[in-house]
């Protein structure tokens, strides 16, 4: 918890407090506002629920929580030392709490709450990119890949037909990991690297974002609306191409005689090739529970966004904390946003590429 917290503060030392409170996307609150949310959230689980304290500091609960103001409204916000003493003081009384605290009862939930400090830290890091202050995809970033092999047979890994087990059912496993179940898939091959920034501009140069033949319906209509004509970040031949929606990412994999991974396509080929780290991959599948699927801590993390609105995304990004990233780890987004450090591989069956 320390070391997540020693990154998280990392991300706001050379911030100025406009900022901090700047909104930098009508979907994204402010880098403050998810600051003060990590303590909030910590002291409303741990404090009040496990430990049974009083609401501390009960001026920040409209302003910090979820539910409490419209994004647009969360950007009046303390001054930075504010926020972050509100952190220390919230983390003093946890870590004086957990010397008492039955932790193996409470043990699932203070490492959902270490995620979810994760997942809010990388959310930082995506506002402080749309804001500018940070170089995604430039020359020297962490983003940056081997480059890809010249050959066909290098770029696609075949993956053997048969069963495997996806999911995870450890205990830092969120809830939409779990159960683990049994799946069978017939062999297919799938991308050895995220598709590069130069493998996705040959479907710009062909035109790819003014032909209506790559594209569905719903994704056409976005492209026309909103007048997008490549991705939002990066441009080194060699990194993976960042900031695509899943849109973008479908239409090219049409162009190129492929499609996207299902998310246990995905989940399987990790077995056989690290695939963490990189960029988030988007996957044909819709965010949904698995069978025997359970809520916890409440239906919100999860449950509410089983909608067939939302699209999984796997493998996490460089800006993701080691403690938010494993294979079975499940991201999930409308398929328009493109602001996350979003990218993908490409499939096809085994059949089909032979």
């Amino acid at each position: 918890m320390q070391q997540c917290r020693s990154r998280t503060l990392a991300l706001i030392e050379s911030i100025d407090y406009n900022t901090f409170c700047t909104q930098a996307h009508p979907d994204f609150s402010p880098i403050g506002w998810h600051l003060g949310h990590i303590a909030y959230t910590e002291a409303l689980w741990i404090l009040q629920r496990c430990a049974g304290y009083p609401p501390l500091l009960p001026e920040y609960h409209r302003l910090f929580a979820q539910d409490g103001l419209p994004k647009s409204d969360r950007v009046r916000l303390p001054e930075i030392n504010t926020v972050v003493e509100y952190l220390a003081t919230v983390r003093a009384k946890v870590f004086d709490y957990l010397a008492i605290a039955p932790v193996d009862q409470q043990e699932r939930l203070w490492k959902w709450l270490l995620q979810h400090e994760c997942q809010h830290a990388e959310t930082m890091a995506i506002v402080l990119a749309l804001i500018g202050r940070a170089a995604v995809g430039d020359a020297g970033s962490p983003l940056n890949l081997p480059p890809v092999g010249d050959f066909e047979s290098e770029r696609m890994i075949s993956i053997p037909g048969g069963s495997f087990i996806q999911g995870n059912e450890a205990i830092k496993a969120q809830d939409n990991e779990r159960p683990q179940h049994e799946v069978y898939l017939e062999a297919y091959w799938i991308d050895r690297h995220p598709v590069t920034c130069a493998e996705y501009r040959s479907f710009i140069e062909a035109g790819g974002y003014q032909d209506r033949e790559w594209w569905t319906a719903e994704g056409w209509e976005w492209v026309q609306k909103s007048g997008i004509d490549r991705p939002l970040y990066g441009s080194a031949d060699n990194i993976p191409v960042c900031g695509v929606s899943w849109y973008e990412a479908d239409a090219y994999a049409k162009f190129v005689g492929k499609r996207l991974p299902t998310e246990a396509e995905w989940e399987k080929a990790a077995a056989f090739q690290n695939m963490l780290g990189e960029v988030w991959q988007w996957t044909s599948t819709w965010f949904d529970g698995y069978s025997g699927f359970e809520s916890y801590p409440y239906p919100g993390y999860s449950q509410t966004y089983f909608d067939r609105a939302h699209r999984v995304l796997k493998g996490g990004s460089w800006a993701t904390f080691p403690w938010a990233m494993r294979n079975s780890f499940r991201n999930w987004y409308y398929p328009q946003v493109r602001e996350i450090f979003s990218g993908f591989r490409c499939v096809c069956s085994a059949g089909v590429r032979s």
